[in-house]
């Protein structure tokens, strides 16, 4: 026997009021999964200026692999990348040194650069050359060849500056690619080294523009 209408449901009786919280809960669930995906597994960044020339140009979209970090944090260990890794991290307000004091934040300031040395190595660069000197290198070693695939991608051939400098616990070394002049703020001229707490994530692949597409 077919229910009158008053021992119809509330929302066999308002179906406008049914469809309204199915749209809203699609939303809410749609919002949720991004959040999700952006905190834990990638998120975009659009690079800016030329620090990072000829490997990454002003505007390219790049896609970060949060998904190594989280896991990392997952186990109760700080996310370290590899060497030569593209990575971004948070550089805070600009206005200091960085620190783990607070957590990585959308205010913050994010940078991109490449990794080169890790705790405990030391950082040479003298006449146009950076060095790195660690146990199994005493003598020291340029790294550059291995992550310059072409004179149009990869670290420039020259770099400038004066350093010598050993790296702190806890910390990364980093430089942009394009290391002439004053074009990349980084590690070796007024950055300082980078707390693995502030990085983001690796590069995972340039999304735009779409000629340009690559994996990293």
């Amino acid at each position: 026997m077919e229910k009158s209408f008053n021992e119809a449901s509330f929302f066999q009786r308002h179906p406008l009021v049914k469809d309204f919280l199915s749209l809203i809960l699609f939303v809410g669930t749609v919002a949720l999964g991004t959040f999700l995906l952006n905190s834990f597994v990638f998120r975009s960044y659009n690079v800016v200026g030329q620090s990072m020339e000829n490997t990454f140009l002003n505007d390219d979209r790049v896609i970060v692999n949060r998904l190594r970090v989280s896991w990392s944090h997952f186990l109760g260990n700080e996310f370290v990348p590899e060497r030569g890794e593209i990575i971004v991290f948070a550089n805070g307000d600009s206005s200091g040194p960085l620190t783990c004091a607070a957590p990585i934040n959308i205010d913050d300031q994010f940078l991109i650069k490449r990794v080169i040395a890790f705790p405990g190595e030391r950082v040479q660069v003298k006449d146009g050359v950076m060095k790195i000197y660690n146990d199994e290198h005493p003598e020291g070693f340029v790294y550059d060849e291995l992550w310059r695939k072409s004179e149009n991608e990869g670290p420039k051939a020259h770099t400038s500056g004066e350093v010598d400098v050993v790296v702190p616990a806890g910390e990364l070394f980093v430089s942009g690619d394009n290391r002439e002049g004053g074009y990349s703020y980084d590690s070796r001229n007024g950055l300082g080294t980078v707390p693995f707490c502030r990085v983001a994530g690796p590069v995972s692949f340039r999304l735009f523009p779409l000629q340009r597409f690559k994996f990293f």
